[in-house]
């Protein structure tokens, strides 16, 4: 049993600092499901009320994710800025004076999500999600393996689009405006799975963006963007808010 400091201050407060503290020094890291109520309560030595208010408070103050029927996860962290530009593929690849072209690999609805999709989206249940996988040409070179999750309750038609005729991008900025972004970028061994798209060797070097999108309080996409290494370059240009 873990004794909680005799401080003032109510209980559940110190409830929440312990678990706040468990996330900022990365014991509990990002996405991590927290132990059930009755674990804590049985390791702090207090009661559940006590503890479900803690966790209560923690949910609505951004910092857990408590999903119906699966358990009470550390939250994703918000966005704070955008350095790298949301732009159309097929639009740079035109501006280079070379021809875009795209293909479909997959285009569908998801059911029953896996339970990482359902964190990053910050359901708080298990949702469909619509799914693709589309290959970037230019002039017949591959040069983008574009995987995207969407949330069709703010782009309802995602999975009967013709993306072959039209870019994701494109219809992705008539559905659902997108008002906040978040980028991490990898260098990264290439799959197997990218290897063959990409036409390229596993392992061969790439780099992999992965990037969620919010529209309004709503995370509308999960992306994983791949880049082969020796044929693309990530960068941007952008005024900082502040001097250094």
């Amino acid at each position: 049993m873990i004794k909680l400091p005799e401080t003032a201050g109510p209980l559940y407060g110190k409830v929440k600092d312990y678990v706040l503290g468990n996330i900022g020094s990365g014991k509990w890291p990002r996405d991590r499901r927290l132990p059930s109520e009755n674990e804590l309560v049985s390791t702090l030595g207090v009661s559940r009320m006590t503890v479900h208010r803690a966790l209560r408070e923690l949910t609505s103050e951004g910092h857990l994710l408590r999903i119906q029927g699966v358990g009470t996860f550390v939250a994703p962290p918000k966005p704070q800025s955008a350095l790298i530009e949301i732009r159309n593929i097929a639009g740079e690849i035109a501006a280079r004076g070379a021809r875009h072209r795209a293909e479909v690999v997959v285009l569908e609805k998801i059911r029953n999500p896996a339970l990482d999709l359902v964190v990053a989206f910050e359901f708080t249940r298990r949702r469909p999600v619509a799914h693709s996988i589309i290959v970037h040409f230019e002039d017949e070179v591959p040069v983008q393996l574009e995987e995207r999750f969407v949330n069709p309750a703010l782009a309802p038609d995602y999975h009967r689009q013709n993306f072959v005729a039209t870019t994701t991008y494109d219809y992705l900025q008539r559905a659902t405006p997108l008002t906040e972004v978040e980028h991490v970028i990898s260098a990264v061994a290439a799959e197997e799975m990218a290897a063959r798209h990409l036409m390229i060797r596993p392992g061969d070097p790439c780099l992999l963006l992965h990037r969620r999108t919010w529209s309004g309080a709503a995370v509308a996409t999960v992306n994983k963007l791949t880049y082969v290494g020796s044929r693309y370059s990530l960068g941007s240009r952008y005024a900082p808010s502040s001097t250094a």
